[in-house]
């Protein structure tokens, strides 16, 4: 997701992450894009190859995810897959869920540094002011503190523009998260880059990059049978996918099965070099409503084909 405000350079070594194959591609077989600048958006995503309509381009996992907190002990609490009613492990509604051992294992390193602080307050404060977001930032500052992330992990990715009265609200949530550290007498050479400066770029990275993870059933098929429903568990952020740029008439969808890993998707067949896009918002909104929403929420004038022919 490109936005034209304050961008700080990437470190070599996330752009040799960004760019390596993906996990479950092979030499012979990578995924068929290519991460370029465009002429008017910054980087984006190309498609090296010809790509059929229905394929699935690519796959991928995310760097930070958190469930909804209306759903903390519903979801897991690591892959963000819905609770199977019928399993009895961790029914404890006070304890955190993991659908699988593999994914507590996963999980280990920053639950044990979380589990150290009581969250109460933070999360109470998230839930009154509505707030998603700074949760996101909770667990990459414990994925840090574990050694499971670096404290730059994100800043390949592009920030939002933040108002003033934004970065007030955000120093408040930054002492509340401080405080919470330090009442659980974290030692300070465990939290040296937990400054103001790094939660403020973190957030603003995660606002304009974050993805609102709607998990959509068993198969590609149950997406146009679940739309309209309440099917949202939690928000993750990606390296990959946030280098999509935005259209109203995509070529490009993004889709989460039963799990916070994204599947990316052709809606239609696409050629060798051309862009692949996808929608940040709701496409079936009229031009006005959509040309507000992405000037408002994502700092751009949208020029795509459909928005010029006034459709």
């Amino acid at each position: 997701m490109i936005f034209p405000f304050f961008r700080r350079r990437a470190p070599p070594q996330l752009l040799h992450l960004l760019l390596r194959p993906h996990p479950l591609s092979t030499a012979a077989n990578p995924p068929p894009i290519r991460i370029t600048q465009t002429d008017a958006a910054g980087r984006g995503v190309f498609a090296s190859r010809p790509i059929a309509a229905g394929e699935r381009i690519h796959s991928a996992t995310p760097v930070v995810s958190h469930p909804s907190l209306s759903l903390l002990h519903q979801v897991c609490y690591g892959c963000l897959r819905r609770k199977n009613e019928n399993n009895g492990a961790d029914s404890d509604s006070d304890k955190d869920y993991f659908c699988s051992d593999e994914c507590r294992e996963k999980s280990k390193a920053f639950c044990e540094v979380e589990k150290k602080a009581d969250w109460s307050s933070f999360n109470e404060y998230c839930r009154i002011n509505g707030l998603k977001y700074p949760l996101m930032v909770k667990r990459l500052a414990c994925m840090v503190i574990s050694k499971s992330l670096s404290s730059d992990c994100l800043d390949i990715l592009q920030p939002a523009f933040l108002h003033q009265n934004i970065l007030q609200k955000m120093k408040d949530e930054f002492d509340l998260l401080k405080q919470t550290f330090k009442k659980a007498k974290f030692a300070d050479e465990q939290m040296t880059f937990l400054s103001k400066e790094w939660y403020v770029n973190m957030l603003a990275r995660i606002r304009i990059n974050a993805f609102r993870i709607e998990l959509i059933g068993g198969s590609y098929e149950d997406i146009y049978t679940l739309i309209g429903d309440d099917v949202a568990v939690g928000n993750a952020v990606y390296l990959v996918p946030s280098f999509y740029n935005h259209d109203c008439d995509p070529n490009t969808h993004i889709v989460w099965i039963d799990n916070s890993d994204a599947k990316l998707k052709a809606l239609r067949d696409i050629e060798e070099g051309e862009e692949l896009r996808i929608c940040y918002i709701d496409a079936s909104m009229e031009k006005e409503a959509r040309q507000k929403i992405l000037l408002e929420g994502f700092g751009f004038q949208c020029n795509c084909s459909r928005c010029l022919s006034g459709e």
